[in-house]
């Protein structure tokens, strides 16, 4: 079952499992462990999982002898909770800020394409606010 996204109450390791989690869809403890930056040692990573599923951001499946991890919030969901918290903390809830820092950042980076993404994304978004 998934779940409207929980506020953005992790800490660095609990969002790194979460990424692997994400990436994967699904994971045991090992796999996890294996999968992350500078990993803790495997009981650190199990109790983080725990962590997680008691927040309910994880939950698990049995799977013989081990327990399989799952996100318990759909990545689309967790993404648009991510960004907004992202929104919020660094750009005072502005999309234009933040976008204007990207592409004052990655402006040369963006192809041709991309800027005609762009561009549609901001018509659609004019068309629907009018």
């Amino acid at each position: 079952m998934v779940k409207n996204p929980a506020p953005p109450d992790l800490s660095r390791r609990e969002r790194q499992i979460l990424d692997v989690l994400y990436k994967a869809e699904r994971a045991t403890a090992a796999e996890v462990q294996e999968a992350m930056p500078a990993a803790p040692s495997y009981s650190a990573v199990r109790t983080l999982l725990k962590i997680l599923e008691t927040k309910g951001h994880v939950r698990h499946e049995q799977d013989g002898a081990r327990y399989v991890y799952l996100p318990t919030v759909a990545r689309d969901a967790a993404k648009r909770s991510a960004l907004r918290h992202l929104l919020n903390t660094f750009f005072e809830g502005s999309t234009t800020q933040a976008i204007a820092a990207l592409l004052d950042d990655d402006a040369s980076r963006l192809s041709n394409t991309d800027l005609d993404r762009l561009s549609a994304a901001i018509k659609r978004a004019r068309k629907e606010g009018a």
